[in-house]
């Protein structure tokens, strides 16, 4: 059994080195922070990740059994009109969110 001292110091690496891992990222976006390739990612990421997140999930949807893609396709669709609409992506995600999981309990 370990005693006090050691988790008390076991925590403390645990929090440091998390803190440090935190923190890197921000530490070295500033010394790039103004050049094209870091700009570019920055115009051209959000639309990717949306496009994976999108996609991937849709890949593994079988059409030909029941419920045949209606829960998916109605929270994508509500994603999407909510997000045309009110350019909230918290409001989007959720609204999306809970139309899919809303239609999967109803059928």
């Amino acid at each position: 059994m370990p005693s006090p001292g050691q988790v008390l110091l076991t925590l403390l690496v645990i929090f440091a080195v998390t803190y440090a891992l935190r923190l890197a990222p921000f530490l070295a976006l500033r010394r790039v922070r103004d050049s094209r390739l870091v700009g570019y990612l920055g115009r051209t990421m959000p639309l990717g990740v949306m496009a994976v997140l999108v996609v991937y999930p849709l890949s593994a949807v079988d059409l030909t059994t029941a419920p045949h893609g209606v829960p998916e396709l109605a929270g994508v669709a509500v994603t999407a009109g909510l997000h045309l609409w009110r350019r909230n992506a918290m409001l989007s995600i959720v609204g999306g969110t809970l139309t899919y999981m809303g239609a999967l309990a109803l059928l």
